[in-house]
């Protein structure tokens, strides 16, 4: 399922127009987005969690030449499911 058909399916759902659901699903991934830049986590409740986690800097290969490079660290998002997803998708 990519963005386009989980607009529709929220739509559908909610029974709202494509032009609204649009919206809420950008304003969800928006907010979602800034409030892991101020290293904020997020919990739904029933879903799972969202979190800003540092990865540390490490050694990689570059699979064409075999050299070795260095990777920066950084900061990736995290998602963890909830118990009850984890339950509800077997």
């Amino acid at each position: 399922m990519n963005k386009n058909d989980l607009v529709k399916a929220i739509a559908k759902k909610a029974e709202i127009s494509q032009a609204n659901s649009s919206k809420v699903v950008n304003a969800f991934i928006e907010v979602i987005t800034t409030n892991l830049k101020k290293g904020e986590k997020i919990n739904l409740m029933g879903f799972g969690s969202f979190e800003k986690v540092k990865r540390a800097a490490r050694v990689g290969r570059n699979p064409q030449t075999g050299k070795e490079i260095k990777i920066k660290a950084r900061h990736v998002p995290k998602f963890k499911a909830s118990k009850a997803l984890k339950t509800n998708i077997k």
